[in-house]
């Protein structure tokens, strides 16, 4: 798949969407951006708040927001969209007269009573109301232009004013830079910093020659204060590594400790800081009289010292303090990009092992948990069954990795293609933040899950990591197939609720989360002993009538509730992140009808279901540990018997299992025993055992 067919296929599901919604070409083009940009990093979360006005002769418009709390950044987003397959550019002037209707919104909202004449209860007032209550702690305004146009080539940069003293920053969103940013190997925005716009001959270093390998090499750094600040007031959260951001969002960003130092004793800075660890994919390196400097760096990400960062960048800001005295340690890995994939766990692991002092779990690494894998595994192999009037099954295609779904088509045929798209349709792609989304709501979570994608996840992944560890067994078939259901359950609402007379825009997403855990918890009340089967729903690949019509009336009801006047918050989106406003919803009374019992399961069913689902995983988790077991070579195993007899890791059993081992193919260790094997394995390695052969995508299970 090009860039071409991706335009083609992105605009046609625009198309799709918002004649199943009702919604708007507009709004569902914003919206689709919206998703793949999270998907991408590039913003953690997106609501919708289209609003559209005049100050004096001049129109304003903004269709969107989403404020990083821990960059303390404002996106503010604008669409430029057409909806038609002419031929169009978006130009420098186009650019700038919607960057300008952005700032004309912004400064109006700050600046007279709009938050008087908007609707109470509707996104935009929220938004008004979130900008004027955050305007003193907003460090930067971004202003984005979505767009179905092709950007011109004359575009290379753009230049805003600063608003009130706070800078503000303008990207253009067309579909072209969506596919090179989100369809790429990497999945993401790649940040490349020229460190000579910083300090003259860039920053100070010393290669560690004897930490050189195949896979990387390393550097050691003295980077200054101000230009640490100045890149990360530049790029903000981008800066860093995923699982950092994940770890620091639900930690206060600022550390006291390090603010007292920079304002009280600057100069015992690089003496009390630990520094900051990096990694880049390439950078260059220039030898003068002065010494050796790094210059450039491209992809460069911080993997530990998210805090460090932010502090010093917040301090120069919050208290005006004086970072000439500032430098910071820095150690910066260059790794090499030959294999992404490799590239990337290593970069994980490298995080894993720099942040092992902060006390970050495998949840906060939840990215490359088994659990994912297992997930993948299951959706490769199993087939749904064919919907209503379909002659053919088809399967739920689960993303473990940012874009894999759209990268599995790019070197396809078109035939090819077809028949993949025809066997994995786009509405059966499940993303991770997908599965937290739907399965933390059926949990009984809708405030947890309305505080954004990141958020949710990261709570999702403590709960996973746990139970995973207390029995992985239970996350098989079943628990895929139970997924899938709830994501059609949600997609009937997304398509219902819009088409409703009760609808009049806004709140969409967290009328859908309430609704459905409310849904559930009337179900245990007034069917006792009993719960909504999705096995049904799995097997109907749709919903039963008198679970929709349900759900749609309550779904009304929900709304009344989340937009009550007498509600604590005035702010409806920051009403739904709060405990309280559940407590509220859970007061709903709706009398479900006799004939919803047809499609309840008791909960004795359920878990016996469960427990049959569970042995079938173990004998799967066994046949995969003897295929990777089998896989392996024999001297491989022979190495390992020697490798851990000698540094007494195994026990009689473990011996027993290694023999056989090194006998295959004439003798196969049983299930138990491969299992065994993989963990002793996993065991050796971390002490420093080398496998000749390290398989793709282990999982010890």
């Amino acid at each position: 798949m090009n860039s071409v067919e991706f335009k083609k296929d992105f605009l046609e599901s625009i198309k799709t969407a918002a004649a199943v919604t009702g919604e708007g070409s507009c709004a569902a083009f914003v919206d689709n951006i919206a998703q793949y940009l999270i998907d991408a990093e590039v913003l953690s979360d997106f609501t919708p708040s289209f609003y559209t006005g005049k100050n004096g002769r001049s129109k304003y418009r903004v269709d969107g927001y989403v404020y990083d709390e821990f960059d303390n950044t404002m996106n503010l987003v604008i669409a430029n969209f057409d909806g038609n397959d002419l031929e169009r550019r978006i130009t420098n002037t186009v650019a700038n007269h919607g960057f300008g209707e952005l700032r004309l919104f912004l400064s109006t909202a700050l600046t007279t009573n709009l938050y008087r004449e908007i609707e109470m209860s509707t996104p935009c007032a929220d938004l008004v109301d979130f900008l004027r209550f955050h305007e003193k702690n907003i460090q930067k305004y971004r202003f984005l232009i979505f767009t179905d146009a092709d950007m011109s080539a004359t575009i290379k940069t753009v230049d805003i004013d600063d608003y009130n003293g706070i800078p503000v920053e303008g990207q253009i969103w067309d579909v072209d830079r969506l596919f090179r940013v989100c369809c790429s190997e990497l999945g993401r925005q790649i940040i490349e910093i020229d460190f000579k716009e910083y300090c003259g001959s860039g920053i100070p270093c010393l290669e560690a020659s004897s930490a050189v390998t195949n896979q990387y090499s390393s550097y050691l750094g003295v980077i200054p204060g101000t230009v640490l600040a100045d890149i990360y007031d530049r790029y903000g959260s981008k800066l860093l590594e995923g699982n950092v951001r994940s770890f620091l969002s639900t930690k206060v960003a600022v550390n006291k400790k390090i603010r007292s130092t920079i304002l009280n004793m600057p100069q015992m800075f690089f003496a009390f800081n630990n520094g900051i660890s990096a990694t880049a994919m390439d950078v260059v390196i220039e030898n003068t009289e002065s010494g050796r400097f790094i210059t450039f760096a491209r992809d460069f990400q911080i993997i530990n010292g998210g805090q460090t960062t932010a502090s010093i960048s917040n301090a120069r800001y919050k208290d005006k303090a004086d970072l000439a005295n500032i430098y910071v340690q820095m150690k910066l890995t260059v790794i090499d990009e030959s294999t992404p994939e490799e590239s990337d766990e290593l970069i994980r692991n490298i995080s894993r092992s720099s942040n092992n002092q902060n006390k970050v779990s495998d949840a906060d690494f939840f990215a490359s948990h088994p659990f994912h894998r297992r997930m993948e595994q299951i959706s490769r192999l199993l087939f749904a069954p064919a919907s209503e009037g379909a002659q053919y099954e088809t399967k739920w295609f689960y993303e473990r990795a940012r874009g894999q779904y759209l990268q599995e088509q790019m070197r396809l045929t078109s035939a090819k293609k077809k028949q993949f798209e025809l066997q994995h349709p786009k509405n059966n792609v499940i993303k991770k933040t997908d599965l937290a989304k739907v399965q933390n709501t059926w949990r009984g979570y809708p405030h947890t899950v309305s505080k954004g994608a990141q958020t949710n996840f990261n709570a999702f992944a403590e709960f996973i990591d746990e139970q995973w560890h207390a029995n992985e067994e239970q996350f098989n078939e079943r628990y895929f197939e139970a997924t899938a259901s709830l994501i059609l359950l949600f997609q009937f609402l997304e398509r219902s609720i819009p088409k409703q007379p009760w609808y009049e825009g806004g709140y969409r997403a967290n009328i859908i989360y309430y609704t459905v855990a409310q849904f559930r918890r009337i179900i245990h009340k007034q069917f006792p002993g009993s719960d909504l089967d999705l096995m049904l729903i799995w097997n109907r690949q749709g919903l039963p009538e008198q679970v929709g019509t349900s759900l749609i009336a309550l779904a009304e009801l929900v709304l009344l509730c989340i937009t009550d006047p007498s509600r604590k918050v005035a702010n409806v989106t920051q009403w739904c992140k709060r405990n309280e406003c559940w407590e509220e919803v859970k007061k709903i009374q709706l009398q479900l009808p006799d004939s919803l019992e047809s499609c309840l399961i008791t909960v004795d069913e359920q878990k016996s279901a469960q427990r049959a689902a569970k042995k079938e995983q173990k004998i799967v988790n066994g046949i995969y540990a003897q295929t990777e077991v089998v896989n392996y070579p024999i001297d491989m195993w022979k190495r390992l018997a020697e490798f851990t007899v000698t540094k007494h890791m195994v026990t009689p059993t473990d011996v027993t299992a290694l023999s056989i081992a090194c006998k295959i193919p004439a003798k196969i260790p049983n299930t138990y025993q491969c299992k065994r094997l993989l963990v002793l394995l996993q065991k050796a390695i971390e002490e420093g055992f080398k496998a000749e052969q390290q398989m793709e995508d282990k999982c010890i299970q």
